[in-house]
């Protein structure tokens, strides 16, 4: 783990938490020293603090994104507004932690960003349904979606999808899971690690930017919402 934090108490309290959780903890007090530790030895995920001298914990992630890094992000920010964390997360963070905060959560959010990376167990969280992903190290293809991982590209049969860094991780998880109705909590727990509410309107906006970039004249809509529940990726 990469912790990132200019305040040194702070640093120092978090980096002797962490470990004693049994983190194996580098911690820096700056962006530049953060992302040459990322590049030197890439962690398993990283802990930003959003407000740091030079090179800010957005910047970072912007820079690793840019680069192809998908290592989960956590953000250590005293910014609580909507707007804030959506900018956030839109530059690559994947979750947010507001200052002051309680380790606890901290452990708790590192625990579900650690695990979004795999693929929801069939069944574990809709219906059953057609189309089942086929999954390999560097491919994931379902209903005439094809992902390429490594290069972080897509196709809809023949024509390539141009999507954002969230589109993408978005579409990987609804063609990981093919015929499955995925819940909204479990989507934003996937994808972002923390789920805005029931209020919310940050998921449809994303599935709507998805649906205009898959849908064709005369072929099937491929996003299905399903009322009260979530979505479910499928050819009808």
């Amino acid at each position: 783990m990469l912790l990132a934090e200019d305040d040194r108490a702070i640093r120092h309290a978090l980096e002797r938490a962490l470990t004693l959780e049994g983190y194996e903890v580098t911690a820096v007090a700056d962006g530049v020293e953060a992302l040459a530790q990322a590049h030197k030895t890439p962690p398993d995920v990283l802990v930003l603090d959003v407000m740091m001298p030079g090179i800010d914990g957005l910047q970072v992630c912007r820079v690793l994104r840019a680069e192809g890094n998908r290592t989960p992000v956590l953000m250590l920010t005293a910014l609580v507004e909507t707007a804030d964390r959506i900018a956030g997360l839109d530059a690559g963070a994947d979750d947010y932690v507001v200052k002051p905060f309680d380790v606890e959560e901290v452990f708790a959010r590192l625990r579900a960003l650690l695990r979004r990376t795999s693929p929801v167990p069939a069944g574990g969280a809709g219906e059953a349904g057609r189309g089942e992903a086929q999954i390999s190290d560097r491919q994931v293809e379902a209903a005439g979606i094809r992902m390429d991982l490594q290069a972080r590209r897509a196709w809809r049969g023949g024509r390539e999808l141009e999507l954002t860094r969230t589109e993408f991780e978005l579409l990987e998880l609804l063609v990981r899971n093919a015929g499955i109705v995925l819940d909204h909590s479990t989507i934003y727990d996937r994808i972002w690690g923390y789920d805005f509410g029931p209020g919310s309107k940050n998921l449809a906006v994303y599935v709507g930017y998805l649906r205009r970039k898959l849908d064709e004249p005369g072929s099937p809509q491929l996003i299905h919402t399903v009322r009260g529940v979530g979505y479910v990726l499928r050819e009808d």
